[in-house]
């Protein structure tokens, strides 16, 4: 018997579990550990209970909200009363990261090495937060979890134009994508409205979601007090929210063993192949900004992978921390614009718990799939900036193709298929044509500042200050009467900065 057909090296899903935290005052909310147990506790019972004590694999995803606590692996699976010949703690809080945990889960299922696996991750950065006030307020000032680690004193090229944060880098990608797609700036939101607007009508839906509430696109894309633009072109309501207390998980493990167990057929989602690809993690070490060959490869070895098509699929997890993700990633999946993108909510309504945000996906995908709603999902997470990728099947029928253990690294094929990469040429004065750009917006909402990724003649890159305080500059790269990206221009010395002149 191969692995395809041996029971004992077949994965499937068997229980699930999530939960919201939400306490009326900071020292009543659960820590990491603490939203990481409850949720395993749910998945367990879930599968029918009495199962934690003999997993032989506890996987948890990095979490950032309290730093201090460490590697949770011996208490948490102490907590369970637990003792797993693999237990380990990711290397980082990377988005990709629970499907990794996935696809290695399965992998030692697939090599017999282990029959019951647990992943789980949570974050509280709602509590840690809640408790930094606390502190400065002088209530509890032994309590440090909370830290600005993107402060630095010597900032780098990138962080010295404004290119530090997520909600900074992403918009890059948003703008070139735009143009790549040959959109107006009125058709390009109006995707991202539609993509947002229905991530929220499948977050009202669900009681495993943060913000239970259908919002429209256009209140989705109207910047207001409650929806403040935060880095052209996204306001508030586009963007990932972390602001919050969640955890979940999930139990994985072989046929045979559930089958043992007792855990009805129904109940069982098999788990399909996956496939993996980064980015380099220099923002500027990117050939292009309207699409990634590391998201590319990952999405179609996929598909490959399990021989399926993005017509197979009838439920989809397209990552969606800014509208750019799960625009580049369902233009290469197939997935048409008027289906959901997502069965948990997206992480502006669902919640955006760091890392783990894709266990709530597994979660929220599992209880559509046993609910009857279709056969098939299709599980896509991104990470880091733009940088991190990785995919997986899985249904509730065996996927034919599938056999465990499998080598989901596509690094070096997305290598081959990028550009490349453009020399870096910080102090560049002359003509240049734009390949994206941004403006940044204080807390009132107004432009405080701008970066422009510039091409020299020359196919050298470079990065320039806008001048926010010039109206028609300011028109130029907002109105949307024309599109900057491509535009010829130049860049010259005003004062101590290099600007972006037309």
């Amino acid at each position: 018997m191969n692995a395809m057909t041996d029971p004992e090296r077949i994965p499937v899903i068997i229980g699930v579990g999530q939960l919201n935290d939400r306490p009326e005052s900071p020292e009543l909310g659960l820590d990491p550990p603490g939203l990481m147990a409850a949720a395993l506790r749910l998945a367990e019972a879930d599968a029918g209970g009495h199962l934690l004590a003999d997993i032989d694999s506890l996987a948890i995803v990095d979490q950032i909200s309290f730093r201090h606590l460490g590697n949770l692996c011996g208490p948490l699976a102490e907590a369970m009363g637990a003792n797993p010949a693999v237990n380990y703690q990711s290397e980082a809080p990377h988005g990709d990261t629970p499907i990794r945990l996935l696809n290695e889960a399965a992998n030692r299922i697939g090599a017999g090495e282990v029959k019951l696996a647990a992943v789980v991750g949570a974050e509280a950065l709602r509590t840690a937060a809640g408790l930094a006030a606390l502190a400065a307020k002088g209530e509890d000032k032994s309590y440090n979890a909370v830290r600005n680690v993107s402060t630095r004193r010597d900032p780098t090229y990138a962080q010295a134009h404004g290119l530090t944060a997520p909600v900074d880098v992403y918009p890059i990608y948003e703008n070139a994508g735009r143009a790549a797609y040959g959109q107006t700036l009125a058709e390009a939101q109006a995707e991202s409205g539609a993509i947002w607007s229905g991530m929220s009508r499948v977050a009202a839906a669900n009681e495993g979601a943060w913000i239970r509430k259908a919002v429209s696109a256009e209140d989705i894309l109207t910047p207001g007090p409650a929806n403040r633009p935060l880095a052209f072109p996204y306001t508030k309501l586009t963007v990932a929210n972390s602001s919050v207390n969640q955890g979940a998980g999930f139990l994985v493990a072989s046929l045979a063993e559930a089958r043992r167990r007792g855990i009805p057929e129904e109940r069982l989602i098999y788990v399909g192949m996956g496939a993996a690809a980064k980015e380099d993690p220099s923002i500027l070490r990117r050939d292009r900004y309207d699409r990634s060959s590391s998201m590319d490869t990952a999405i179609r070895r996929t598909l490959e992978l399990n021989q399926m098509t993005g017509a197979d699929f009838d439920h989809v997890e397209l990552y969606s921390c800014f509208p750019c993700v799960p625009k580049m990633a369902r233009r290469v999946l197939g997935w048409p614009l008027d289906k959901p993108a997502t069965v948990f909510g997206g992480l502006t309504f669902g919640g955006g718990p760091i890392a783990n945000y894709m266990s709530h996906a597994v979660v929220s995908m599992v209880e559509r799939l046993r609910g009857g709603d279709g056969k098939t999902g299709f599980l896509f997470a991104n990470g880091g900036y733009a940088t991190d990728n990785h995919c997986m099947v899985v249904s509730r029928q065996p996927v034919a193709a599938a056999q465990f253990p499998q080598d989901f690294d596509y690094q070096a094929e997305a290598d081959a298929a990028r550009g490349p990469i453009p020399e870096l040429e910080k102090d560049y004065v002359g003509p240049a044509k734009i390949e994206s750009y941004t403006v940044f917006h204080n807390r009132e909402g107004l432009p405080s500042s701008g970066v422009v990724v510039a091409r020299t003649p020359e196919g050298k890159r470079t990065l320039c200050h806008i001048d926010v305080a010039d109206p028609a500059t300011l028109g130029f790269f907002m109105d949307g009467a024309v599109e900057p990206v491509g535009t010829d221009g130049a860049i010259a010395v005003a004062g101590e900065r290099r600007v972006w002149v037309r």
